[in-house]
């Protein structure tokens, strides 16, 4: 596959460098259907610049990050129905599962659910971290609408699992609704043994 526009590129996240110390590696694999948002996620994660538009991701795209001592690889493959089929593939690398979903797409909500459930088999006990993105639009399904909607009552028990309310943008950095808390969460689930 080939790599996708490096807009947050695809070495370091501008952010500080890592040191020169040996640090524990952690992987975040970020999937979604096409349009869902991941690109705009893994931007303000690692970037607090404002950014008005996001190229569709072509392939995929990797960042990298220091957090807490721990240096996370954040892979996001991109989500159109030819890449989709490779997604299994990155999942034996993977610490953490992100699965961005557009909120306000009802019309492939069965799909993003039935790609979701898929994984899901695939690597049963592997943690997961919904992002119930685009919660800026007026038209957006709530997360309790979309945790029905796909399915995640199926998953007590099974695995760490959070369903969050996200917005991607500029604007909403400062909000109940930030990326940054994504960014907690994922310091949080990659410290644990």
């Amino acid at each position: 596959m080939g790599l996708g526009a490096p807009e947050y590129g695809a070495g370091p996240c501008p952010a500080p460098h890592c040191p020169v110390l040996q640090l524990d590696w952690r992987q975040v694999l970020v999937l979604g259907l096409d349009g869902a948002g991941k690109s705009s996620v893994l931007h303000y994660i690692c970037s607090k610049t404002a950014k008005d538009t996001m190229a569709p991701t072509q392939g995929f795209r990797s960042a990298r990050l220091c957090m807490e001592g721990l240096e996370v690889e954040l892979l996001e493959v991109g989500g159109n129905q030819n890449l989709r089929s490779y997604w299994p593939h990155y999942l034996s690398q993977a610490h953490v599962l992100v699965f961005v979903v557009d909120s306000v797409d009802r019309s492939r909500l069965v799909t993003a659910r039935e790609e979701l459930h898929a994984l899901l088999a695939e690597e049963p006990r592997l943690p997961l971290v919904v992002l119930a993105n685009k919660q800026d639009k007026s038209d957006a399904l709530s997360t309790e609408e979309l945790h029905d909607e796909l399915a995640l009552h199926t998953l007590s028990g099974q695995r760490d699992f959070f369903l969050l309310p996200t917005s991607a943008t500029w604007a909403s950095l400062s909000t109940a609704t930030s990326v940054l808390h994504v960014k907690s969460l994922l310091v949080t689930l990659l410290s644990q043994p």
